[in-house]
């Protein structure tokens, strides 16, 4: 084919293209994909080559990387982001602008791609108590949390040590981020200590902003008005206190979170939070009665969740919990509420539950599920539990995956022969984080 010929097949001025492909000339993203697209060749058949040409046959230049950075990671090609970013950073003053593209790799929900940029600009970093390197550490504490317990807590225990370098507006958010993955694990203590730190910090800049109203205009903003965060310290320290046992002190701390006459902001949104925290409040009065064993108490809980949809699931949950250890029946309540059994994703007023605490306690629920059951000498005890086990796997749950493991012994007799098939395929994707095989666990088997 001629030059004048794949000129019109590319669209680019025949002249250009002679100088491109004689080397006197740069090759730009925009004449790359023009000539990809003329050869008719996947779009990122050349970007391998390309990160040579940026580097080895010319002198790089942010103006040509930036967008072949955001081209590979729109095509996920985040082998060709490591080279380019190794590359560039043996010259520091890249730093700042791989930074800013990250952000905005990380607001456009490209994580993975984002992850590449961060990770390598913190390596860079030499000063290490710098807010750079700290927001890089909370981007990739975001990006790392996943249904694998294990790695979320050294996700968290990693980030941790970062969250006091962040601006106010980011120590909020991250600290209730981290609340969230401390309470799947079931690290009570830990989230107690994240909702005193955060009712502090909360309480310190809602003061300061009132009652003069002063802010800084270029202050940063976090994701939620400053008030949301002293009230959802409360609610998670009432949470806290319901899973120690304490259900006098549970009680206790709600109506800090439902009473909020001290809000002096008057607005749609206001409202919206108000009756938000309001409803999770009398939810919890009504639960909190429950769960220190008012039987007397279930009946009004049960009418209360009827009328709002979004708690059921955990409402059920809590009360075969409950049952379970008072030896209460409930089969009318789980008749009632049966499209929910096993499990139904549900809303709550600020959008879906946060990931890691649904997936830890929907394993809870079948756990719980299976002994009510199995107490009741129903078989299908022994199909709940295996559904209990997967789900333990599936978020590497060890204590769980242990507890479904000793259910299942104690009622092997009762489980088919295709149950048992089911249950050592389960027990075999039992591994640690290093793909080593749980061996406490096998010795069950």
């Amino acid at each position: 084919m001629s030059i004048n010929q794949f000129s019109i097949q590319t669209g680019i001025n025949s002249g250009t293209l002679s100088r491109l492909l004689n080397g006197q000339q740069p090759i730009a993203m925009s004449h790359l994909e023009l000539i990809t697209r003329g050869m008719g060749v996947p779009e990122d058949h050349f970007y391998s080559l390309y990160v040579d040409e940026c580097f080895y046959h010319s002198a790089p230049t942010w103006r040509r990387l930036r967008p072949f950075i955001l081209s590979s990671a729109a095509l996920g090609r985040l082998d060709c982001i490591e080279l380019v970013v190794r590359n560039l950073l043996d010259n520091l003053i890249y730093a700042p602008m791989l930074f800013k593209v990250a952000e905005g790799l990380f607001q456009e929900g490209q994580w993975q791609a984002a992850a590449v940029l961060y990770k390598n600009v913190s390596a860079s970093e030499k000063y290490q108590h710098s807010e750079r390197l700290a927001i890089c550490q909370y981007r990739l504490f975001r990006i790392s949390i996943g249904d694998s317990q294990v790695l979320n807590l050294q996700a968290a225990l990693l980030f941790e040590c970062y969250i006091e370098r962040l601006e106010v507006a980011d120590q909020l958010d991250g600290l209730k981020h981290l609340m969230h993955v401390y309470y799947s694990l079931h690290k009570w203590d830990k989230v107690d200590e994240l909702a005193l730190e955060m009712l502090r910090l909360a309480t310190l800049s809602y003061n300061f902003q009132h009652p003069s109203g002063r802010k800084d205009r270029s202050e940063k903003a976090p994701e939620k008005p400053l008030y949301f965060y002293i009230l959802y310290s409360y609610l998670m320290r009432s949470s806290v206190q319901e899973e120690y046992g304490d259900y006098t002190a549970a009680l206790n701390l709600i109506p800090q979170y439902m009473e909020a006459d001290w809000i002096q902001e008057d607005s749609d949104e206001v409202r919206e939070t108000l009756a938000q925290f309001k409803l999770w409040g009398t939810a919890n009065t009504h639960l909190y009665r429950v769960m220190a064993g008012q039987y007397e108490g279930l009946q009004d809980y049960v009418d209360y969740i009827s009328n709002h949809e979004g708690q059921v699931f955990t409402a059920v949950y809590n009360i075969i919990k409950s049952a379970n250890r008072y030896g209460w029946n409930i089969d009318y309540i789980l008749a009632r509420f049966s499209k929910y059994v096993p499990y139904e994703p549900y809303n709550s007023g600020f959008g879906k539950y946060n990931h890691q605490i649904i997936a830890d306690q929907h394993a809870r629920f079948l756990t719980e599920l299976a002994m009510y059951n199995l107490h009741n000498k129903r078989h299908d005890g022994i199909s709940v539990i295996l559904k209990s086990l997967e789900s333990s796997v599936r978020i590497n749950n060890e204590s769980l995956i242990i507890k479904c493991v000793n259910l299942f012994e104690q009622h092997r007799h009762q489980a088919s022969e295709e149950e048992q098939v089911q249950y050592k395929f389960l027990i075999r994707e039992v591994q640690d984080p290093n793909d080593q095989k749980v061996h406490h666990v096998s010795n069950f088997v």
